[in-house]
């Protein structure tokens, strides 16, 4: 029998296991024992994998709930490939590990627009004030979806400070950017 082959067996059978307990810690002990065996495929697929399958391995790691997926995120944003920094910037923002948020903040400058769109997008999931100005800033991007997408993040964040970047946003000459202002208004906290 292959190294683990004999533990997964008896977690499969404790599944059926008379007792809710024990069927739970099977469950839970199973789990983690795949998500440790995922993170090893996808950190081969991460080195050595074609690019769709480097998007795709990054985008697995949003289902795995640990911490050593941030040091494969972190330095898929460093590849020179756009499509794979934007993957990464996804599954971090959905992530919102506030340790990473200064990694993503850097990528609102980052060459391609699509990069940007997914970290105006994903900064949105940070409740942090402090991004108020950064996203407000890119309300006046020449990058429509950019500027949308900072508007939902601003709505999303929820902050006061957002109000007058908003309303300005809102008599924006471009109608998906007044519409994105509008709504984002609406989300922010009263003080």
């Amino acid at each position: 029998m292959e190294a683990g082959e004999l533990r997964k067996k008896v977690l499969l059978q404790a599944l059926s296991d008379p007792e809710d307990a024990v069927r739970q810690a099977a469950s839970q002990a199973l789990e983690k024992i795949e998500a440790s065996w995922s993170l090893s495929r996808i950190t081969a697929l991460l080195k050595e994998g074609s690019r769709g399958q480097q998007v795709k391995a990054l985008i697995a790691l949003e289902r795995i709930d640990s911490l050593q997926i941030f040091p494969l995120l972190l330095a898929a944003l460093k590849n020179p490939d756009a499509d794979i920094r934007a993957a990464a910037v996804q599954v971090l923002g959905h992530k919102a590990h506030p340790k990473t948020l200064g990694a993503l903040v850097k990528h609102l400058k980052d060459p391609h627009p699509a990069v940007r769109v997914h970290c105006a997008d994903a900064l949105g999931n940070f409740t942090d004030a402090r991004l108020v100005p950064l996203l407000a800033a890119c309300l006046q991007d020449a990058d429509d979806a950019l500027a949308v997408s900072a508007a939902c993040s601003l709505g999303k964040i929820g902050a006061p400070q957002a109000e007058e970047a908003l309303a300005a946003a809102a008599a924006d000459p471009r109608a998906a950017v007044r519409a994105a202002a509008l709504l984002a208004l609406a989300e922010l906290k009263t003080v």
